[in-house]
């Protein structure tokens, strides 16, 4: 089995995540507050989130958002890459005896 790149899979999950924080953003700007509550109401089964959506973010904490969401994304995916890795070390090692 092949090694998966901890630096690489961190910067997939992190950007994907940092993309669709910014995809969220421009829902939010398009459709307005009633079609952003449509859409993660049906998104999320069912849940209501009219109570919780906030419709004016400052633009700094939205940009601080978008660094907080991809360095999550970043550690969770070396996170998975590491664990990967250090499974398939086992496979490896069984393998050869």
């Amino acid at each position: 089995m092949k090694k998966l790149s901890i630096k690489k899979l961190g910067m997939a999950v992190g950007t994907t995540g940092a993309v669709l924080y910014i995809g969220c953003i421009i829902l939010m700007i398009s459709v307005g507050r009633e079609g952003t509550i449509f859409f993660f109401n049906s998104l999320l089964h069912g849940l209501d989130v009219e109570p919780i959506i906030r419709m004016s973010v400052p633009p700094l904490d939205a940009l601080f958002g978008i660094i907080q969401t991809f360095i999550l994304g970043w550690l969770v995916g070396a996170l998975i890459a590491a664990i990967y890795n250090i499974g398939i070390g086992k496979e490896v090692q069984e393998k050869d005896k």
